[in-house]
């Protein structure tokens, strides 16, 4: 262990850590506020750089494909070569990569643009997760700092859209991206005052091989994921996943006979790290997966404008914030597993409610049921996040965040590409096409709700109607459904965290600091 930390264990935090959490919060902020407001902005840039479908779909996918790819990468380089010296050259290249996307003058532009967002975003997340652990050595300061931090993280899930629909009211499509320039800038001149450094001293030289081993492992399971999201169950996504995931055992091989691996695998021996871990992915499949119909049900079944579902979602997200904040002081009195457990239970009660949302007059419940589940969600994204970081070494806490942010991204992309896919075939298998529609239009309806919605206009009123209202019916029976494997989802979390989890307590994860690694 560092020099830096020995003796801090348990120093309580002042009002600079308090202030300096505030700085770490804005990209926080920002990388959930990116990942909606393109969806808005698609349309106008569509109009303005004429991309092919195949150039529209990687504007769309690049940036969250390399910023997944390369997060176990930044974790560990932020160790060896400190944290917040990764933190400020991610933050002048989110900057830079900002403005390139906001001024493209081609789709290709934009695409080159994207990406290297993507590999720069990647430095952000587990930098400012690492310094909070070393920011905040007293475990309740922790757990309640951890918890602002995810409440960040779901508010600007939750405003992306209204604060993209209010710049794209006034402005052209590139001001979307400008966001993160001020915050890049607010970012460079706060963090030497107010974050401290912090890196291994005796982490050695990164292995190359090593990281090229888990970009082959990660970037081709991320890819055949949202290929199969988009194309089905196709040979040859599933061969991707596949040859992503042998790569992947190669990798954890080589790590096991390094003396400075990249990714230090005994820190899964700790079973309450790899528990957390685990519920994080299974409980993000159910979150990705229910927010795409949900988000789906409001804009094409409710009809409304991408700003105004998103402010039906500004809830949802106030009661994650709201259980969020609660359950640092929860786990004081009762075991993580409880606190989480119970969470989840509740969540899978909102699910529940989910499951009987009618396509007519169904937005109060619908509404209802994704605020409970959300509430429900809440304690893991507190406490789990800081049980991840107490558990693991402080000299490996980039790494250990690393993992937890690429648990939520494999969680979604699996949650899209699984329940999508179910959600899909309800849809196809429940749509009744009335009498009277042309052949070719009725097989265009059975495809998706999108293709029923853009069939239906150019088809006489009367039937059109009855178009939309068989495919809106059938759309919801893909909601139920996926809704009642969400609640399956969630009862089962609850159960692996009650169970794994049931004798870590708020203070506890920092006993088995040392004893997972390094």
């Amino acid at each position: 262990m560092s020099s830096q930390t020995v003796g801090a264990v348990g120093r309580k935090a002042g009002s600079r850590e308090w202030t300096g959490l505030a700085v770490l919060a804005l990209p926080t902020l920002l990388m959930s506020l990116d990942q909606s407001v393109l969806f808005l902005a698609l349309p106008p840039l569509a109009e303005a750089l004429q991309p092919t479908g195949t150039q529209t779909l990687w504007i769309m996918d690049i940036y969250g494909f390399l910023m997944a790819g390369f997060l176990v990468t930044m974790g560990t380089l932020g160790d060896r070569i400190g944290r917040r010296r990764l933190l400020m050259i991610g933050a002048v290249a989110v900057g830079v990569t900002s403005l390139l996307a906001a001024y493209s003058t081609s789709a290709e532009m934009l695409i080159v643009s994207r990406a290297l967002l993507g590999v720069a975003a990647a430095t952000l997340m587990p930098s400012t997760l690492a310094l909070i652990g070393n920011m905040f050595q007293d475990p309740q300061q922790r757990g309640r700092a951890i918890a602002l931090w995810a409440s960040c993280f779901m508010a600007g899930t939750a405003l992306g859209p209204v604060i993209g629909g209010m710049l794209l009211e006034f402005f052209w499509w590139g001001s979307v991206f400008l966001l993160g320039v001020p915050v890049m800038l607010v970012l460079l001149v706060a963090a030497p005052i107010l974050l401290p450094e912090y890196r291994d001293p005796e982490g050695g030289k990164l292995d190359l091989l090593s990281v090229a081993l888990s970009l082959a492992a990660i970037l081709p399971v991320v890819y055949g994921l949202k290929e199969i999201t988009r194309y089905g169950w196709q040979p040859l996504p599933i061969l991707t996943v596949v040859a992503g995931l042998a790569v992947g055992a190669v990798f954890v091989a080589r790590q096991r006979t390094l003396t400075h691996p990249v990714l230090d695998v005994r820190l899964f021996r700790n079973a309450a790290f790899t528990a957390s871990l685990l519920i994080t992915t299974l409980l993000m499949v159910a979150v990705a997966g229910s927010y795409l119909f949900i988000t789906g049900f409001l804009q094409m079944v409710e009809g409304l404008s991408p700003v105004q579902a998103g402010l039906w979602m500004v809830p949802s997200a106030i009661a994650s914030i709201v259980s969020a904040q609660l359950a640092p002081a929860l786990a004081k009195r009762f075991s993580m597993g409880i606190v989480i457990g119970a969470g989840l239970a509740v969540a899978a009660v909102g699910y529940a409610l989910v499951a009987f949302v009618d396509p007519v007059g169904g937005l109060p419940l619908l509404v209802t049921g994704f605020v409970v589940s959300f509430f429900g969600t809440g304690p893991i994204g507190a406490l789990g996040t800081h049980l991840v970081v107490s558990s693991a070494p402080p000299q490996q806490a980039g790494s250990a965040a690393s993992l937890q942010e690429t648990s939520s991204h494999l969680g979604v992309a699996v949650g899209i590409a699984g329940l999508g896919s179910l959600g899909a075939v309800v849809y196809r298998d429940a749509i009744t096409v009335p009498s009277g529609v042309p052949a070719d239009a009725a097989e265009i309806a059975r495809d998706s709700l999108e293709s029923a919605l853009a069939v239906a206009g150019k088809l006489p009123a009367g039937i059109g109607d009855q178009v939309l209202a068989a495919a809106r019916d059938a759309y919801t029976g893909g909601l139920n459904t996926v809704a009642v494997v969400c609640a399956v989802f969630a009862v089962a979390t609850a159960l692996i965290a009650v169970t794994t989890l049931r004798r870590v307590g708020s203070g506890q994860a920092d006993a088995v600091r040392g004893g997972s690694g390094g």
